[in-house]
Protein backbone atom coordinates (compact mmCIF):
# COMPACT_ATOMS: atom_id res chain seq x y z
CA UNK A 1 0.00 0.00 0.00
CA UNK A 2 1.28 3.43 -0.55
CA UNK A 3 0.74 6.83 1.16
CA UNK A 4 -1.64 7.52 -1.39
CA UNK A 5 -3.79 4.71 -1.43
CA UNK A 6 -3.80 4.99 2.78
CA UNK A 7 -5.03 8.44 2.06
CA UNK A 8 -8.00 7.94 -0.33
CA UNK A 9 -8.64 5.43 2.03
CA UNK A 10 -8.08 7.31 5.47
CA UNK A 11 -11.17 9.86 3.68
CA UNK A 12 -13.58 7.04 2.79
CA UNK A 13 -12.96 5.55 6.32
CA UNK A 14 -13.78 9.25 7.55
CA UNK A 15 -17.46 8.25 7.04
CA UNK A 16 -18.00 5.23 5.79
CA UNK A 17 -21.41 4.92 4.69
CA UNK A 18 -20.63 8.51 2.64
CA UNK A 19 -20.51 8.42 -1.40
CA UNK A 20 -17.93 10.87 -2.22
CA UNK A 21 -16.68 11.50 -5.32
CA UNK A 22 -13.67 12.23 -6.87
CA UNK A 23 -12.96 15.94 -6.30
CA UNK A 24 -14.06 16.03 -2.61
CA UNK A 25 -11.47 13.00 -2.55
CA UNK A 26 -8.82 15.47 -4.21
CA UNK A 27 -9.80 17.54 -1.18
CA UNK A 28 -9.76 15.75 1.44
CA UNK A 29 -6.75 14.02 0.62
CA UNK A 30 -4.70 17.13 -0.95
CA UNK A 31 -3.47 14.38 -4.14
CA UNK A 32 -3.95 15.52 -7.42
CA UNK A 33 -7.07 14.36 -9.86
CA UNK A 34 -3.66 12.09 -11.94
CA UNK A 35 -3.02 10.39 -7.91
CA UNK A 36 -6.74 9.94 -7.25
CA UNK A 37 -8.66 8.56 -10.02
CA UNK A 38 -6.41 5.53 -10.80
CA UNK A 39 -6.73 4.39 -7.18
CA UNK A 40 -10.42 4.84 -7.18
CA UNK A 41 -11.00 3.21 -10.29
CA UNK A 42 -8.20 0.24 -8.90
CA UNK A 43 -9.92 -0.03 -5.50
CA UNK A 44 -13.39 -0.41 -7.57
CA UNK A 45 -11.80 -3.36 -9.80
CA UNK A 46 -11.06 -4.59 -6.64
CA UNK A 47 -14.14 -4.64 -5.14
CA UNK A 48 -13.37 -2.19 -2.20
CA UNK A 49 -15.60 0.80 -3.80
CA UNK A 50 -18.77 0.41 -5.94
CA UNK A 51 -19.40 3.39 -8.19
CA UNK A 52 -22.00 4.68 -10.04
CA UNK A 53 -22.42 7.93 -12.85
CA UNK A 54 -25.22 10.29 -11.05
CA UNK A 55 -28.58 10.84 -13.04
CA UNK A 56 -28.55 14.38 -13.69
CA UNK A 57 -29.04 16.70 -17.08
CA UNK A 58 -24.86 18.34 -16.78
CA UNK A 59 -26.70 21.07 -18.53
CA UNK A 60 -29.73 21.96 -16.20
CA UNK A 61 -27.35 21.06 -13.30
CA UNK A 62 -24.55 23.60 -15.18
CA UNK A 63 -22.08 20.84 -14.41
CA UNK A 64 -20.81 17.32 -15.94
CA UNK A 65 -22.24 14.16 -14.32
CA UNK A 66 -20.02 13.27 -10.78
CA UNK A 67 -19.42 9.21 -10.48
CA UNK A 68 -20.12 8.66 -6.20
CA UNK A 69 -18.22 5.92 -4.94
CA UNK A 70 -18.86 3.84 -1.82
CA UNK A 71 -17.31 1.88 0.57
CA UNK A 72 -17.98 -1.95 -0.03
CA UNK A 73 -18.56 -3.96 3.80
CA UNK A 74 -15.59 -6.04 2.49
CA UNK A 75 -13.68 -2.99 1.35
CA UNK A 76 -14.44 -1.50 4.63
CA UNK A 77 -13.30 -4.22 6.19
CA UNK A 78 -10.00 -4.55 4.63
CA UNK A 79 -9.45 -0.92 4.59
CA UNK A 80 -9.04 -0.96 7.87
CA UNK A 81 -7.36 -3.63 8.40
CA UNK A 82 -4.68 -3.03 5.51
CA UNK A 83 -4.58 0.65 7.26
CA UNK A 84 -3.45 -0.82 10.64
CA UNK A 85 -0.64 -2.44 9.06
CA UNK A 86 0.14 0.26 6.99
CA UNK A 87 0.38 2.11 10.12
CA UNK A 88 2.47 -0.44 11.89
CA UNK A 89 4.83 -0.99 9.63
CA UNK A 90 5.70 2.58 8.50
CA UNK A 91 5.04 3.57 12.71
CA UNK A 92 2.94 6.77 10.72
CA UNK A 93 2.16 9.15 13.61
CA UNK A 94 1.09 12.47 11.77
CA UNK A 95 1.22 14.15 8.44
CA UNK A 96 4.10 13.88 6.39
CA UNK A 97 3.15 16.39 4.45
CA UNK A 98 1.58 19.67 5.64
CA UNK A 99 -2.27 19.17 4.73
CA UNK A 100 -2.24 15.34 4.32
CA UNK A 101 -4.34 12.79 5.98
CA UNK A 102 -2.68 12.38 9.97
CA UNK A 103 -3.34 8.22 10.60
CA UNK A 104 -3.13 8.12 14.19
CA UNK A 105 -6.42 7.31 15.39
Amino acid sequence: MTAAVAGVLQAFLAEPGTERYGLDIMQATGYPSGTVYPILMRLQRAGWLAGHWEDIDPAAAGRPARRWYLLTPDGATTARTELAAYRQRFAVTGPAVPGRPTWAS
